[in-house]
């Protein structure tokens, strides 16, 4: 599986903290990342279990979800390709995950284990700040999407998933997208005929 997907992906994380790095240790980080796939519902972290992988994803599609307390499903996050999957809190903590991510369409892209990330990590100032920058970004868009729940209205929040990933109305089913935009299936039916209506 060519390699170069990761490469880029590293090289632009470095970058946009202002650290450059050799087409060599590039190429040595991105050989610890081991080629994978899963198939179309296949779990990559299952709730109650350790998350003791990144996965960067090059093509396909998942969604994490969990439970609320009545027992009725939550979509809590989307993954589109060129995006590195992971649960950010039992990756890092080594804690039993509470999410489950599950491939939305078969998925291919490269496994790097917390054990071999943890060594990287020690070994390679540049792969240290790789990792810092990746769990930075994560937590910016984490932050914003809690934020944006809070202080915009369901059909902001739904023109903002337009704008932003439109692809999800492509691979999610509705009753996902309508969980993690926190509104109704009803509620997302009414706000899609009235944007299809002002387009």
């Amino acid at each position: 599986m060519n390699k170069e997907p990761v490469i880029n992906f590293i090289r632009d994380t470095l970058l946009s903290s202002n650290v450059s790095i050799s087409r060599k240790l590039l190429e040595e980080i991105a050989g610890h990342f081991e080629p994978t796939s899963f198939a179309r519902n296949d779990y990559f972290v299952t709730a109650g279990k350790v998350n003791t992988h990144h996965f960067f994803m090059t093509e396909g599609f998942m969604r994490a979800f969990t439970y609320n307390p009545e027992g009725v499903e939550v979509t809590t996050d989307f993954f589109k390709s060129n995006r590195p999957v992971f649960e950010a809190t039992s990756f890092i903590t080594k804690t039993r995950s509470i999410e489950n991510i599950q491939a939305i369409t078969n998925c291919e892209g490269f496994l790097l284990s917390s054990e071999k990330s943890n060594e990287l990590f020690h070994a390679l100032p540049e792969f240290r700040e790789f990792g810092r920058r990746m769990l930075l970004n994560e937590f910016a868009a984490y932050k914003k999407r809690t934020l944006l729940l809070i202080t915009q209205t369901a059909e902001e929040r739904y023109a903002e998933l337009i704008n932003t990933n439109k692809e999800i109305f492509q691979y999610a089913h509705l009753k996902h997208i309508a969980s993690y935009l926190g509104i109704t299936d009803s509620s997302l039916s009414r706000i899609r005929k009235d944007f299809s209506k002002k387009q």
